[in-house]
């Protein structure tokens, strides 16, 4: 069965994206140096590659203009080549990037963080989030004496490293005995948490967590794993990734005001630039330093981690937060883009299958069959039109550069989606309209 739509869809086609694809295929394992970059992400032959970005917008090697949303990953919450930004970084590469000592703006960069995240009084930098997350268990196993690790096992990602690796679909190269190491609690659950440090009495080096994600935490759920760790002498690590900066400039312990022993951020902190942070208690964190008489812990050490114009562009990221009020702007596009999401979908008839989750500064959307269950088919619909009307969404979630204009012609292309999903609900199979194999999940077991 061929639609009109179907003909449509198949008419946008990437020719230049498609040989690029396959170029970066011969070369890179997977096509690209992220797995959720990958083009099995994407509809097939529909995997735009990438000229160049401006604020909200970006544009492929093909010439087609997008509205862009989860920027980078979520680490591109300003917008493309944010002039505060540029203009920091800039700066310092005029003045040397990485030198044999500390550079005085390693100094002041970590005077920033810590005046924006108060409730820690330690940082250490890096590039990337898998370092600190690993740094923060090394650390936490180091202080405690103790080698399992407690994750929450309702966060999908924490690192690429063998204690987090080995527990997904994917644990090829990590030995078993590694893995044996850390154990899972459910997200909002503060008893069958409680029951896992009580089964493992004395063998859990810390909890580590997205302290919020799609849902809020249920009340007192925060403060009760605090209390918790502290009762069983275990650490508390928040992964502030996504929520540092998006719920708050101090993340989610500075909205929820409940402290961890350490936690960690990237991803917005650097507007795309490569920085992470390992944050944290002063007795906890200087056990990675040379001022405590106990045993050395090798904490971080990394040659790039504190380059000075990553480092600039995450002070003038800061900077940009607290003068422009940059969390409440992402809060505001959010909302505006949820609700207007919500109404296309009601007034298409795919309101119960098209949803959007999340909290306002990182919304998600699930697309749901005949039965509500999740559908990467249906995905790949949806995905492909969305495409099509220049949109690139694998998520909603925002950057600051959005405009009412940008949303608004997002919601009449998610509206022109979801008349094309109705009419494959109503046929009982979207195959004709995804054209192609559907996009995958990006933890399976085989390709």
């Amino acid at each position: 069965m061929e639609t009109e739509e179907a003909r449509e869809a198949a008419e946008f086609t990437l020719p230049r994206s498609r040989l690029a694809n396959e170029r970066l295929h011969a070369m890179v394992p997977g096509g690209a140096h992220t797995y959720a970059k990958g083009d099995d992400q994407y509809p097939e032959d529909l995997a735009p590659v990438i000229s160049h970005g401006r604020g909200a917008h970006v544009w492929d090697v093909d010439g087609n203009r997008y509205v862009e949303y989860g920027s980078g990953l979520r680490s591109v919450s300003l917008g493309h080549a944010h002039p505060r930004v540029i203009e920091a970084v800039r700066r310092e590469l005029d003045r040397g990037s990485n030198f044999v000592r500390p550079s005085v703006v390693e100094v002041e960069a970590a005077e920033r963080f810590l005046a924006t995240v108060p409730t820690a009084e330690m940082v250490k930098f890096a590039k990337n989030g898998s370092d600190v997350t690993t740094a923060a268990v090394r650390l936490a196993r180091a202080v405690t004496g103790r080698a399992r690790v407690a994750i929450c096992g309702d966060h999908p990602f924490y690192s690429v490293d063998d204690w987090f690796i080995g527990t997904t679909p994917m644990p090829a190269g990590v030995p078993a005995a590694t893995t044996d190491l850390t154990v899972a609690f459910p997200y909002g659950d503060l008893a069958a948490t409680e029951d896992l440090l009580t089964r493992y009495r004395g063998e859990v080096a810390c909890l580590i967590l997205e302290p919020a994600t799609h849902s809020e935490p249920p009340p007192g759920y925060l403060a009760g794993l605090r209390e918790l760790a502290d009762r069983h002498g275990c650490l508390l690590v928040f992964d502030e990734m996504i929520t540092g900066f998006r719920w708050s400039e101090a993340g989610a312990q500075g909205l929820y005001g409940v402290v961890p022993d350490l936690s960690t951020f990237g991803k917005a902190l650097g507007n795309g630039c490569a920085v992470s942070a390992l944050a944290g208690r002063r007795e906890v964190m200087e056990r990675g330093g040379l001022r405590h008489s106990g045993e050395r812990v090798f904490l971080l050490s990394t040659t790039h981690g504190a380059e000075t114009h990553s480092l600039a562009a995450a002070m003038a990221v800061q900077t940009t937060y607290a003068e422009e009020g940059v969390t409440a702007r992402l809060h505001a596009l959010g909302e505006r883009l949820a609700a207007g999401v919500r109404e296309a979908a009601a007034g298409m008839g795919v309101g119960e299958h098209v949803v959007v989750r999340g909290r306002a500064s990182n919304l998600v959307f699930a697309t749901l069959d005949e039965h509500g269950r999740p559908s990467q088919e249906y995905r790949t619909l949806f995905l492909r039109r969305l495409l099509a009307g220049g949109v690139l969404a694998p998520s909603f979630v925002v950057s600051s550069a959005l405009t009412d204009a940008d949303i608004d012609h997002t919601v009449d292309v998610v509206a022109q989606a979801c008349a094309v999903y109705r009419k494959a609900l109503d046929a009982g199979d979207p195959a004709p309209w995804a054209a192609g194999r559907p996009v995958k999940p990006v933890f399976r077991r085989y390709v």
